[in-house]
C-alpha cells in the first residue's frame, strides 16, 4: 500500500495557532497591493483600504477558503496528457534560475536554445507531468520579445499542461492568448494554465505579480501562491514565525483570486527557507527550509483542504557533487513525505536556484523516480508473504532459478542512471562516472526529439499573432 503517514512537525493545536495568527495580521495589519484594480476589487467587496494597504476581514477570509476546491482538471492540448491536481504527485521544471552548464560549455547565462533544449527534456520524460515555467531566462532575447518566444518554444515543443511566469497584466494576457490559439477554444472552458506569483515579502503584492494574478484570474486560470520568504532575513527567524508570515501571504493572495473569480483554482506553494544568517544570504540546502514549508503543508491539507506545491530537490553546491546529491534527496523526501502535490525546483537545480546542469536534470530524474518508488511503499506481489516458496525452497535451495523469481524480476526497480556494475564490470565498460553518462544521455535525448509538435497551421498562426504583438509595442 502506498504510504498513509505523512511527515508532521507541528501539532493540531499548533494549526489553529497559526491561523488565528494569521486572520490577527491580515485584520490588524494588512496587505500591500501595488495595483489600483486589486485595490477597487477589495473596496467593491467591502475591505477595509488605507492607500495601498488593504486590511482583510476573518470573514472575508473564510467565506473565499469555502469557494476553494481540494482537487481540480488541469487540461493539456493533448487529452491524455491531463492532470489532476491534489490527488497524487505531480513535477514540473524549474522557476528562476539564469544559467545553464554543463560538461562541455560549462556554466553560462542561458539561451533561448537552452529554453527550448528544456521543454524537449520535460516532454520526453515519463516522470514530468508540467511543462513551461522558468526553467532558465533566455538572454538572448530581448525583454518585450520574452514571453512571446518562450511561450512559442513551449507550445510548439510540448503538448503537456503548460506553466507560465510573472509579468505584467497585458504580457499575461498576450501568454495566454497564445495558448488558446494553440487548444482551438476559450480558456474559460476549462483549467489549461497555472502560474506561479511571489509576494514581495514582508506583506506586500508587487504590480506585476498582482497583474499577472487578476488576468489568470478573471480567464479562469489556476493561481500558485508561494511566498519565498528568508526566516531571519525577510521574515522572522523563528520557523513558526516564518510559517505565519507566508501563511498570511498565502491567504491574501487567495482571497484576492477568488473575490477576482470565484472559479479559478488556487495551489497552496509555500516555498520558504531558513535564510544563511552566516552570511545574511538565501540558503536552500538546509533542511529548516522544509521544516517551515511541511508547517504550512499541514495547515493547507489538514486545516484547508487545499491543494499544495512545494520547492524541494534544491541544493546550494555550485557543481554536481555529493553536496547537491545529498542536498537534493533531503528536500525530495521531505516534501513528498511532507504532502506536497506539486513538486519544483527538482530538475537540474544548482547555486541556490541559480543555475540549471543538464546532466542534473538527468540525474534528477532519477531521484524523483527513487522518490516516487518509495512513496508507492509496499504494493501487489509484494504483499505475499510467499510461504509456500519458502517451504519449497527449504534449507539449501536457491530463490534466484525459482519460477517465482522468474516471474517477478522485472518488477524491481532498477535505475536509469546510476551504476550498480561490480567494479570489475564497470571498469571493463570505460570508468565512466555519472556525470558524463548523464552527459551523454542528456544529448541522446535532444538528438531523437522532433523539430515541431505543431503542424503548420497553428505555427503560421501562431508566428502572426507574436508578430501582431510587437507591432503594438513598437507603435508604443
Amino acid at each position: 500500500m502506498p504510504i498513509k503517514t505523512k511527515l508532521e512537525v507541528i501539532s493540531k493545536e499548533d494549526l489553529y495557532r497559526i491561523h488565528e495568527g494569521t486572520l490577527k495580521l491580515l485584520e490588524e495589519t494588512g496587505i500591500v497591493f501595488q495595483s489600483t484594480e486589486a485595490l477597487d476589487t477589495f473596496k467593491k467587496h467591502g475591505a477595509r483600504v488605507d492607500g495601498q494597504i488593504v486590511y482583510i476581514s476573518s470573514q472575508m477570509v473564510e467565506s473565499c477558503l469555502e469557494k476553494c476546491s481540494s482537487t481540480y482538471q488541469w487540461r493539456a492540448r493533448n487529452a491524455a496528457r491531463s492532470v489532476t491536481v491534489g490527488d497524487g504527485f505531480l513535477v514540473q521544471p524549474n522557476a528562476g534560475p539564469v544559467y545553464i552548464q554543463d560538461l562541455d560549455h560549462g556554466r553560462r547565462l542561458a539561451k533561448l536554445e537552452d529554453y527550448r533544449n528544456i521543454m524537449k527534456l520535460c516532454q520526453t520524460s515519463d516522470i514530468i507531468n508540467l511543462v513551461g515555467a522558468h526553467p532558465v531566462d533566455p538572454s538572448d532575447v530581448k525583454k518585450e520579445h520574452k514571453h512571446l518566444s518562450m511561450m512559442y518554444e513551449i507550445l510548439k515543443n510540448t503538448d503537456k499542461p503548460v506553466l507560465g511566469f510573472v509579468v505584467d497584466g497585458k504580457q499575461a494576457g498576450q501568454m495566454l492568448d497564445m495558448l488558446e490559439i494553440a487548444t482551438g477554444g476559450s480558456l474559460s472552458s476549462g483549467h489549461f494554465a497555472g502560474v506561479s506569483v511571489n509576494p514581495l515579502s514582508p506583506l506586500r503584492w508587487a504590480t506585476d505579480t498582482t497583474e499577472t494574478i487578476i488576468e489568470y484570474a478573471k480567464r479562469n486560470q489556476a493561481i500558485f501562491l508561494l511566498p519565498c520568504i528568508m526566516a531571519g532575513i525577510s521574515g522572522p527567524v523563528s520557523l513558526l514565525g516564518t510559517a505565519v508570515l507566508q501563511n498570511t501571504e498565502i491567504l491574501s493572495g487567495l482571497v484576492l483570486t477568488k473575490l477576482i473569480n470565484p472559479s479559478a483554482p488556487v495551489v497552496y506553494s509555500p516555498s520558504s527557507t531558513a535564510g544563511f544568517l552566516k552570511k545574511g544570504s538565501y540558503s536552500t540546502g538546509t533542511p529548516e527550509g522544509m521544516l517551515i514549508n511541511i508547517a504550512n503543508l499541514q495547515l493547507a491539507l489538514d486545516y484547508y483542504h487545499l491543494p499544495t506545491r512545494t520547492m524541494c530537490g534544491m541544493t546550494d553546491s555550485k557543481s554536481v557533487d555529493c553536496q547537491a546529491g545529498y542536498e537534493t534527496m533531503q528536500n525530495l523526501m521531505m516534501g513528498m513525505l511532507g504532502g506536497g502535490h506539486i513538486i519544483v525546483q527538482c530538475l537540474g537545480v544548482l547555486d541556490s536556484i541559480m543555475t540549471t546542469s543538464y546532466e542534473k536534470f538527468i540525474i534528477d530524474e532519477e531521484i524523483l523516480n527513487r522518490v516516487m518508488r518509495v512513496a508507492k511503499g509496499i504494493y501487489g506481489f509484494d504483499l505475499n508473504l510467499s510461504l509456500d516458496i519458502i517451504k519449497e525452497v527449504g534449507h539449501n535451495g536457491s530463490y534466484l532459478s525459482h519460477s517465482n523469481t522468474f516471474d517477478h524480476f522485472r518488477d524491481r526497480w532498477t535505475p536509469s542512471i546510476a551504476d550498480w556494475d561490480s567494479y570489475t564490470d564497470w571498469q571493463d565498460t570505460g570508468s565512466e562516472d555519472i556525470l558524463l553518462r548523464a552527459n551523454k544521455q542528456f544529448k541522446k535525448i535532444l538528438a531523437s526529439t522532433p523539430e515541431t509538435l505543431i503542424d503548420a497551421e497553428l505555427d503560421k498562426s501562431l508566428k502572426s499573432y507574436m508578430q501582431k504583438s510587437l507591432d503594438i509595442i513598437h507603435l508604443h
